[in-house]
This record gives structure tokens, sequence and C-alpha cells, in this order.
């Protein structure tokens, strides 16, 4: 993941703890989790309506 070790991990976890308290870190992990649904939202959105349009512009090709 990333490159990071065990240990890495570790000490990353430890400064969190530190930095926000473990009253906070659930809210920041839900806050993560809403915006990772929302990009993966947004990419799906966008990938439909690019095949979208390039259906339509086939159609329009053939048309002509």
């Amino acid at each position: 993941m990333f490159g990071l070790g065990p240990q890495e991990l570790i000490v990353i976890l430890i400064i969190v703890l530190i930095l926000f308290g473990g009253k906070k870190i659930p809210e920041i992990m839900r806050g993560l989790g809403q915006g990772m649904r929302e990009f993966r939202h947004a990419t799906t959105q966008a990938t439909e309506d690019i095949k979208k349009l390039a259906e339509e512009d086939d159609k329009d090709k053939k048309a002509a």
C-alpha cells in the first residue's frame, strides 16, 4: 500500500491519534468515505456521459 510497511503505518496511526484524538477520527473517516463515494459517482457519471456522446457521434456519422 503506497510502498509503506507495517511499521510506517503504525507510526502514522500514532501521529494521527496524537493530533486529532480518538473522538475526531470517526468523523474524519466518515468525511473521507463520503468524499471517495462522491468522487466515484462523479467519475462513473462522466464515463457514461462520454459513452453517450460517442454513440451519438457514431449515429450522426452513419446517418450522413
